[in-house]
C-alpha cells in the first residue's frame, strides 16, 4: 500500500465526514432551531392540540345559518366508522368529514410492540394526530366537509361511498376503493346538483392536510434524520423539506404527489391531474414526545363543477420499499409515471446508480434465497471482495515491488540529498520504477472501486426496510443501534449508549490502518517517514472520528463496515504471507536485464512527465543565465 492508497483512504474519510456534516446540524443551526421552536410554540399550541386530541365540537363557535346548505348534516348521526381492509392495509373512515381517519399496516409493528412481543399492527396515523379537510368555495360560503356528517352507502370490505345529501337533491359523494392485495386506495370526489352554488370560474377545491408523524423505530435521532416531507414536481425531480430543522416552502410549480414520510413508512397523496398552489411546512417535534415532525400541506386540486367527471385521487399507505413503490406505477391513474420509489433515498447520482443497478439487484437475489439479513450483508461483502481482489493484488504487488527496490531507491536519495534536487531525485526514482516495470500508481485502483460502493452502502442500508426488526447476535434490530451498554443520559458526541458493532468497526479500522502503515514504512526512507507522520496520525485518528459519527447509526451499517474492513485486512495478510520477496526481486532484475538495452523502451506515465518537467526547468535556468550574461551580471 503506497502513498496514493493512503491519500485515497483520506479522501474517503473526508467524503464520509462531509456526508455526516451534511446531515448533522451545526451548533448555530441547533441554536436557530431552538429559537424557532420558542417563537412558534405559541403559534402552534392550538394546532398541535387539535392534532393530538380528538375533539368533537357539539356546537359551532359562531352562529350558523339554519338555511345553509347541508345544515341538517351538522348534527351527529351516530353512524359507526367504516372499516376497509385487505391483507396489507386497514383503513377507518370517519363519518364526520367522510375522510380517512386511521391507517394501520397489519404486516408491520412499531419497535415498542416488537420489543415487548405485542401482536399489534403498525399505526401509521389516526384521528388524534391527523386532520384532513376538503374545502369548496361556494357562492354562499366556504363548504368545509369536516363540519358535516356523511352517510355510508354501498359498503363492502374494500369499497364504500360516503354521501352528504340534501333533500332537494344537492349532494357531495366520496367514493373509496381499496385495491386488492395493495397499499393503494383510489378516491373520487364528485358532486350532484351543486353547479348553481359555484361561481362559473370555480375550477378547484382546497385540500388541507396535517399530521404528526409518529416515532416508530428505536432511536429518535436516526429515524428523524431519514424522515422528511417529500413532494414531486410535475415533470421534474423530487424535492424534500429539511430533515433536521423547521422549514416552510411554497412549491415552485405543480406537484404530482405529496408524502408525509418517516424512515420506513409513508402516507402519500397522489393527484391524477396535479396539485397547484402547494404550501408545505415541516415542524420539528421534541425528542421523547413520541413524534418526529408535524407536517402540514395545503393545496388546490382540479374540480369540474359541470359534474362531467369527479376529482380522482390516490392514497398510498405503506412501506418505503423500493420495489413495492416502483410497482405502484402499474396502478397509476394518469399517463405519467409517479416514481414513488424516489421516496427511498439512494444517494447522489453516482451512488444512486450503483445502488439502483447493483446493490438492489444483488440484495433482491440474496433475499430470494431466504437468507437472514446478516448473511445477506456478509455475501454482499464477499462479492465485493471477489470483484476487487484482482486490483487489490495488483496494488499489493506494486507496493511489494517498490519495497524490494528500496535499497536502489536509497542510493538515489543519497545521490540527491538536498531539497533543491527534489525534482531530479523524483525523476530518477520514476525512471528506476519504469526500468523495473513498476507502476507507483497501482495502489489507487482498489480504492477507486471500493470507495463509491462504501458510500453507496452508506445511503442504502439506512433505507433498507428489510433490515428492520431483524436480529443478529446481540443486536435486536439491525436497522437501529445495538446498545449493549446504555446509561440513560446524553453524553456529548456519544449519546446515551455504546454500540458494539460500531466499536468492532472502529477496531477493525485501526488494525487495517496499522497494516497499511507498516507496509508503507517498509518502503520509506527516514526522511519520508518523518514527512508522513501527520498522515499516519490522521489514519489512526480516523477510527475515533468514525466512532463519534456511527455510534447512533444502524448496527447493520456498522456490521457491514466491520466485516468489510476485516476481510480487507485478511486479504492483505494473505497476500503478504504468500508473496516471496526474493523471487519477486529476481523477477524484477530479469525484467531490467531484458529491457535495459531496448532502444524502444522509454519512460512513460509519471516518469515521462517528470522528465519533461526537468527539461523545462533546465531550459528555464539556461535562459536565465544567458540573460544575466547579456546584461553583464
Amino acid at each position: 500500500m503506497d502513498k496514493n492508497t493512503i491519500t485515497g483512504l483520506v479522501l474517503m474519510f473526508v467524503v464520509l465526514m462531509g456526508f455526516s456534516y451534511w446531515n448533522t446540524p451545526s451548533e448555530e443551526e441547533l441554536a436557530a432551531q431552538a429559537a424557532a421552536r420558542e417563537k412558534e410554540k405559541t403559534e402552534l399550541a392550538n394546532e398541535e392540540a387539535v392534532q393530538r386530541e380528538k375533539v368533537e365540537v357539539e356546537q359551532p363557535a359562531t352562529p350558523v345559518d339554519s338555511t345553509a346548505l347541508f345544515f341538517a348534516s351538522r348534527e351527529k348521526n351516530y353512524q359507526e366508522a367504516i372499516v376497509l381492509f385487505n391483507d396489507k392495509v386497514e383503513l377507518v373512515i370517519n363519518p364526520k368529514g367522510g375522510l380517512i381517519a386511521r391507517a394501520q399496516l397489519p404486516e408491520y409493528k412499531s419497535y415498542g410492540d416488537y420489543k415487548d412481543n405485542i401482536e399489534a399492527p403498525l399505526l401509521l396515523f389516526d384521528e388524534t394526530t391527523s386532520v384532513m379537510d376538503f374545502v369548496f368555495d361556494t357562492k354562499e360560503d366556504y363548504l368545509s366537509l369536516s363540519d358535516y356528517y356523511f352517510v355510508a352507502q354501498n359498503v363492502t370490505d374494500s369499497t364504500v361511498t360516503m354521501a352528504l345529501e340534501h333533500p332537494t337533491g344537492e349532494a357531495v359523494y366520496i367514493d373509496y376503493e381499496l385495491l386488492s392485495d395493495n397499499y393503494l386506495v383510489n378516491m373520487t370526489v364528485r358532486t350532484k346538483g351543486m353547479q348553481k352554488h359555484f361561481a362559473a370560474r370555480t375550477n378547484s377545491f382546497t385540500i388541507d392536510w396535517k399530521d404528526c408523524v409518529r416515532q416508530q423505530e428505536k432511536g429518535f435521532y436516526f429515524e428523524n434524520m431519514y424522515s422528511t416531507l417529500t413532494y414531486k414536481l410535475t415533470g421534474d425531480d423530487t424535492e424534500k423539506l429539511s430533515e433536521m430543522e423547521t422549514e416552510e416552502v411554497n412549491a415552485d410549480g405543480n406537484v404530482d404527489w405529496i408524502a408525509f414520510k418517516n424512515q420506513y413508512f409513508s402516507s402519500v397523496l397522489i393527484a391524477k391531474d396535479n396539485f397547484s398552489d402547494v404550501a408545505l411546512k415541516s415542524y420539528q417535534m421534541e425528542e421523547n414526545s413520541g413524534y418526529l415532525k408535524a407536517y402540514t400541506a395545503k393545496m388546490q386540486v382540479p374540480f369540474d363543477i359541470t359534474e362531467n367527471a369527479g376529482t380522482q385521487l390516490q392514497f398510498y399507505f405503506g412501506p418505503n420499499h423500493y420495489r413495492t413503490l416502483q410497482g405502484m406505477d402499474d396502478f397509476r391513474l394518469s399517463e405519467r409515471e409517479n416514481d414513488l420509489q424516489e421516496l427511498v433515498y439512494l444517494g447522489w447520482p453516482l451512488f444512486r446508480w450503483i445502488n439502483r443497478f447493483f446493490t438492489i439487484y444483488v440484495f433482491d437475489f440474496l433475499m430470494a434465497c431466504n437468507l437472514p439479513m446478516w448473511a445477506v450483508l456478509l455475501f454482499i461483502t464477499l462479492l465485493l471482495r471477489v470483484i476487487v481482489y484482482a486490483p487489490t493484488k495488483k496494488s499489493f504487488m506494486s507496493s511489494a515491488k517498490m519495497r524490494v527496490l528500496k535499497p536502489k531507491m536509497d542510493v538515489i536519495n543519497q545521490k540527491y540529498p538536498n531539497k533543491e534536487d527534489a525534482l531530479k531525485r523524483q525523476q530518477e526514482t520514476m525512471q528506476l520504477y519504469s526500468q523495473y516495470g513498476v507502476s507507483p500508481m497501482g495502489g489507487c485502483l482498489p480504492m477507486l472501486i471500493q470507495m463509491p460502493i462504501w458510500i453507496a452502502m452508506f445511503n442504502f442500508i439506512p433505507n433498507a426496510i428489510e433490515l428492520r426488526q431483524q436480529s443478529f447476535l446481540w443486536a435486536d434490530d439491525l436497522s437501529a443501534y445495538d446498545d449493549v451498554i446504555s446509561w440513560g443520559f446524553e453524553i456529548w458526541g456519544i449519546g446515551s449508549h455504546l454500540s458494539l458493532f460500531c466499536v468492532l468497526f472502529c477496531a477493525s479500522n485501526i488494525v487495517y490502518s496499522f497494516m497499511t502503515m507498516r507496509q508503507q514504512r517498509d518502503m520509506m526512507t527516514p526522511e519520508q517517514a518523518e514527512q508522513m507522520k501527520i498522515m499516519q496520525w490522521m489514519m489512526y485518528l480516523m477510527p475515533l472520528m468514525f466512532f463519534f459519527m456511527f455510534n447512533k447509526y444502524s448496527s447493520g451499517l456498522n456490521y457491514y463496515y466491520f466485516i468489510s474492513l476485516l476481510f480487507s485486512a485478511l486479504t492483505m495478510w494473505w497476500l503478504r504471507k504468500t508473496t516471496d520477496e526474493q523471487k519477486l526481486l529476481a523477477k524484477l532484475e530479469k525484467y531490467y536485464e531484458e529491457n535495459k538495452n531496448n532502444p524502444k523502451k522509454k519512460a512513460s506515465g509519471l516518469a515521462a512527465r517528470l522528465e519533461a518537467m526537468q527539461k523545462q526547468q533546465e531550459e528555464l535556468l539556461k535562459r536565465q543565465q544567458e540573460i544575466k550574461q547579456k546584461r553583464g551580471l
